[in-house]
Protein backbone atom coordinates (compact mmCIF):
# COMPACT_ATOMS: atom_id res chain seq x y z
CA UNK A 1 0.00 0.00 0.00
CA UNK A 2 3.14 2.21 0.38
CA UNK A 3 3.13 5.02 -2.53
CA UNK A 4 -0.47 4.28 -3.01
CA UNK A 5 -1.81 7.40 -1.16
CA UNK A 6 -4.36 9.69 -2.73
CA UNK A 7 -2.41 12.46 -1.31
CA UNK A 8 -0.06 11.64 -3.53
CA UNK A 9 3.07 11.49 -1.33
CA UNK A 10 1.17 11.70 1.93
CA UNK A 11 2.45 8.58 3.29
CA UNK A 12 5.88 8.93 2.27
CA UNK A 13 6.17 11.93 4.25
CA UNK A 14 4.42 10.42 7.39
CA UNK A 15 6.77 7.63 7.54
CA UNK A 16 9.59 9.70 7.01
CA UNK A 17 7.79 11.68 10.04
CA UNK A 18 7.13 8.49 12.15
CA UNK A 19 11.07 7.48 11.79
CA UNK A 20 12.24 11.14 13.02
CA UNK A 21 10.07 10.40 15.73
CA UNK A 22 11.34 7.10 16.91
CA UNK A 23 15.02 8.60 16.79
CA UNK A 24 14.13 11.18 18.56
CA UNK A 25 12.27 8.50 21.25
CA UNK A 26 14.99 6.58 21.38
CA UNK A 27 17.52 9.34 22.11
CA UNK A 28 15.66 10.97 24.55
CA UNK A 29 15.32 7.19 26.03
CA UNK A 30 11.45 6.93 25.99
CA UNK A 31 11.94 3.94 23.11
CA UNK A 32 11.40 4.55 19.41
CA UNK A 33 9.14 1.28 19.26
CA UNK A 34 6.36 3.01 21.07
CA UNK A 35 5.32 4.34 17.78
CA UNK A 36 5.09 2.53 14.32
CA UNK A 37 3.60 2.92 10.99
CA UNK A 38 1.09 0.91 9.48
CA UNK A 39 0.05 1.09 5.22
CA UNK A 40 -3.41 0.10 5.63
CA UNK A 41 -6.69 0.41 3.26
CA UNK A 42 -10.05 1.68 4.49
CA UNK A 43 -11.16 -2.11 3.89
CA UNK A 44 -8.20 -3.77 6.22
CA UNK A 45 -10.47 -3.32 9.59
CA UNK A 46 -9.60 -6.82 10.86
CA UNK A 47 -6.06 -6.49 9.87
CA UNK A 48 -6.34 -2.58 12.25
CA UNK A 49 -7.68 -4.39 14.94
CA UNK A 50 -4.25 -7.03 14.89
CA UNK A 51 -2.12 -4.25 14.52
CA UNK A 52 -3.55 -2.27 17.43
CA UNK A 53 -3.62 -5.30 19.63
CA UNK A 54 -0.13 -5.73 19.07
CA UNK A 55 1.26 -2.13 19.45
CA UNK A 56 -1.14 -2.08 23.01
CA UNK A 57 0.90 -5.60 23.98
CA UNK A 58 4.42 -4.02 22.84
CA UNK A 59 3.81 -0.67 24.77
CA UNK A 60 2.45 -2.42 28.20
CA UNK A 61 5.51 -4.46 27.91
CA UNK A 62 7.93 -1.50 27.53
CA UNK A 63 5.75 -0.34 31.03
CA UNK A 64 5.43 3.49 31.66
CA UNK A 65 6.66 6.15 29.91
CA UNK A 66 10.11 7.55 31.78
CA UNK A 67 10.12 10.56 31.63
CA UNK A 68 6.46 9.88 33.41
CA UNK A 69 8.39 7.94 35.90
CA UNK A 70 10.30 10.66 36.03
CA UNK A 71 7.86 13.29 36.87
CA UNK A 72 6.18 11.27 39.47
CA UNK A 73 9.34 10.72 41.26
CA UNK A 74 10.10 14.59 41.62
CA UNK A 75 6.32 15.16 42.16
CA UNK A 76 6.73 12.60 45.16
CA UNK A 77 10.02 13.83 46.57
CA UNK A 78 8.48 17.67 46.13
CA UNK A 79 5.59 16.31 48.23
CA UNK A 80 7.91 14.80 51.12
CA UNK A 81 9.75 18.06 51.48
Amino acid sequence: MEGDCHYNEGNFRARKRVEQAARLLDRIGVGGDRVRMYNLSSGEGPLFAQYSTEMVSRVREMGPSPIRLARQRKIKKADAA
